[in-house]
């Protein structure tokens, strides 16, 4: 799976308070979170981001308190994916168990300005930053991680295995 959008670039320990503050807290509807979704990191993200755009951050992206409602929000904004140096490893977890794709890699999340147009391909690990030219190599997401993104997370896997 493929996916290009134009890059968005956030610093280091951007918590799960910046992604979707706890006041938004009150609805587990994915279209109510995606409208303040990185929100208080930028208060203008989800009017200049594109379905399809990607997030690219520092290390430690996704720290802070453990809820599914900030890959939620992601997700539900249009964010095809995430390519940070270092994820919190509960937010690494909830993202898949959401069906959002992430991907840890220092040399491109450290390469990648914002407004680069970048391409990722999930299969692979690859990405690749059009806009510099130049090309990384992540660790390529495990098939059983890709099939729970291409069914949209856990509960919709387990759904079609118990069918």
């Amino acid at each position: 799976m493929k996916f290009r959008g134009k890059a968005w670039k956030f610093g280091a320990d951007v918590d799960t308070d910046q992604i979707i503050p706890a006041r938004y807290l009150n609805t587990s509807d994915p279209k109510e979170l995606a409208k303040h979704c990185m929100e208080d990191a930028d208060p203008q993200f989800v009017n200049k981001m594109k379905p399809g755009d990607i997030i690219v951050a520092d290390k430690n992206f996704g720290c802070g308190s453990s809820r599914e409602h900030a890959p939620i929000s992601i997700k539900a904004a249009g964010i095809s994916c995430v390519i940070a140096k270092s994820f919190a490893r509960i937010f690494y977890r909830n993202s898949f168990n959401m069906g959002l794709p992430i991907l840890e890699c220092p040399e491109a999340a450290g390469a990648i300005s914002g407004g680069d147009e970048i391409e990722v391909d999930i299969d692979t690990g690859k990405i690749v930053n059009l806009t510099k030219n130049k090309a990384f190599n992540s660790q390529p997401i495990p098939s059983f991680m890709q099939e729970l993104i291409n069914t949209g997370g856990l509960m919709e896997w387990v759904k079609k295995k118990i069918g």
